[in-house]
C-alpha cells in the first residue's frame, strides 16, 4: 500500500467547530482514515479507467448514435475524476493506473469493434458494479458524518452512473444478448471486482 496520506498545507480549513474532535466536519485537504482513503483509491482508478473505456469505442466505432453517447459519458467521467482528485492526494493513487487504462481502452475498444450493441451492454454490466460499489462506500460513510460533503460526492457520482446504466441499457434493446455477449458481460464484472481488490493496497 502506498505510505501515508499526505497533508495539505489547507488541512483543517472551513472545519465546523463541534463539542469534539469527531463532529468536525471533514475537507478535501484533510487527512482520511485508512479505509475510506483505499476506496477513493478504487474510484480514482476506475473513473481513469472509464475514460479510457469511452476513448476506445470512440476511436472504433463511426456509429453515430454510438459516438454521442460515447461523448457524453466521457464528459461525465472527466468530471467524477476531477471530483475524486479532489479528495485524493496523488500520493495515494494506484501505482497500476497505466494498467487500468489499458483495460478501460480494451473494454471499450473490443465490443465497439462488434457493434454498438456490444458496447451498450458493456457499459451495462460496467456501470451495474459501479453502482454496487460506490452503494457500499455510501453505507459505510452513513456513520460518519464528519464526512458528509465526501458521501455527497459519491452520491452525485453514482447517481450519474445509475444513469448511465439505464441509458445503455434502453439503447441496447429488450433483446436478450446471446450467449458470447453474456460471457463478456459477466467476464467485465468479475474483472471490475478483481481490479477494485487489487487497487485497495496497490
Amino acid at each position: 500500500m502506498v505510505g501515508g496520506s499526505a497533508i495539505s498545507p489547507f488541512a483543517g480549513a472551513g472545519r465546523v467547530p463541534g463539542n469534539s474532535p469527531g463532529s468536525a466536519l471533514r475537507v478535501p485537504g484533510d487527512e482520511l482514515p485508512a479505509q475510506v482513503m483505499a476506496d477513493l483509491r478504487t474510484d480514482h482508478a476506475g473513473e481513469v479507467g472509464a475514460i479510457c473505456i469511452y476513448h476506445g469505442v470512440l476511436l472504433f466505432t463511426r456509429d453515430t448514435a454510438l459516438r454521442a453517447f460515447a461523448r457524453h459519458h466521457l464528459q461525465t467521467e472527466q468530471n467524477h475524476l476531477r471530483q475524486i482528485q479532489v479528495w485524493l492526494p496523488p500520493a495515494q493513487h494506484s501505482r497500476l493506473l497505466p494498467l487500468w487504462r489499458l483495460a478501460g481502452f480494451l473494454t471499450g475498444a473490443l465490443p465497439a469493434l462488434l457493434g454498438p450493441r456490444a458496447v451498450y451492454a458493456t457499459i451495462e454490466a460496467v456501470e451495474t458494479f459501479v453502482d454496487q460499489h460506490y452503494e457500499e462506500q455510501v453505507r459505510g460513510l452513513d456513520s460518519q458524518p464528519a464526512l458528509s460533503a465526501l458521501r455527497q460526492t459519491l452520491l452525485d457520482c453514482q447517481a450519474d452512473e445509475i444513469a448511465h446504466r439505464d441509458e445503455a441499457a434502453a439503447a441496447r434493446g429488450p433483446d436478450k444478448p446471446g450467449v458470447a455477449l453474456r460471457v463478456w458481460c459477466a467476464l467485465v464484472g468479475a474483472g471490475s471486482r478483481s481490479a477494485v481488490a487489487l487497487c485497495r493496497h496497490v
